[in-house]
């Protein structure tokens, strides 16, 4: 076993970098598209040509990158709201038993109204710009960031907080060394599901009232019946939540580096 152990760990690794295996499922998954759509004789006003959705991409390119910085600059603005506000509503809820009982319920009954209903309010609120789409955007990441949040605060074990006591430690110097690197995984949990969604948010904030972005040219190109370009949209956004949910998984890396979630060795059988 220990020999076997030992020329386990001399074997070199092999080279096999995290996007070559999704790179080669999305090949596969155009050219069934592709086959598809030729196959079946799927009409091109219902469902494009992989090549005709580049072909969009080399004639709007440059208005698509231009109509992704409005959404892009909305999404991050809503999801560090979310943050910003859902971490200490966490605090609050999982600390103060009064507050969750008042507080968690209304919580949850707030996400049970739908979003694309009330985002015309914040259009007649708060005009046609920037700040409907931005809070849309922090409404659809709020949530899971205090549900995350609450379950991450909530699972310390109370015994290291009544060691912390012991040694006379400050709520301050408890809450820094002891609750807050416990809670950061479930935290971090809550930020990747909460970017995602923040940009589903400044998405219908776009399509309620907007006259630019992502969700505008959707919107436009659906009127047209202009497919390649929506399509060709539709990745642009998928594009968008793939890069900002690795950024937070990379912020995560560095910030929690000790957590198991980011240990990257494998158990072979």
């Amino acid at each position: 076993m220990a020999a076997g152990t030992a020329l386990h760990a001399r074997t070199p690794r092999r080279w096999d970098p995290a996007w070559l295996r999704p790179a080669v499922l999305l090949v596969g998954l155009l050219i069934a598209w592709d086959l598809t759509v030729r196959v079946l004789r799927i009409p091109p006003y219902l469902v494009p040509k992989p090549w005709d959705v580049v072909m969009a991409f080399r004639t709007d390119g440059a208005e698509l990158a231009a109509q992704a910085v409005p959404t892009t600059i909305a999404t991050v603005s809503g999801f560090l709201l979310s943050a910003l506000f859902g971490i200490p509503v966490a605090m609050l809820i999982a600390g103060s038993k009064r507050v969750e009982a008042y507080v968690y319920p209304l919580l949850v009954f707030s996400q049970s109204i739908p979003k694309v209903a009330v985002a015309p309010l914040f259009v007649v609120w708060f005009g046609f710009g920037m700040a409907p789409k931005v809070i849309s955007a922090f409404l659809l990441g709020f949530f899971p960031v205090v549900v995350a949040g609450v379950q991450g605060f909530k699972s310390l074990d109370p015994e290291m907080r009544d060691l912390a006591r012991s040694m006379k430690a400050s709520w301050l110097q408890t809450f820094r060394m002891v609750s807050l690197p416990h809670a950061l995984p479930s935290i971090f949990a809550g930020l990747k599901v909460s970017v995602t969604l923040a940009v589903v948010g400044a998405v219908v904030g776009e399509f309620v009232g907007a006259n630019s972005g992502i969700g505008f040219v959707l919107q436009r190109s659906i009127g047209n019946f202009e497919l390649p370009t929506m399509f060709a949209a539709l990745l642009i956004l998928a594009l968008i939540g793939v890069v900002l949910f690795w950024i937070v998984d990379l912020v995560e890396r560095v910030m929690v580096p000790w957590h198991a979630s980011q240990r990257t060795e494998h158990v072979t059988v």
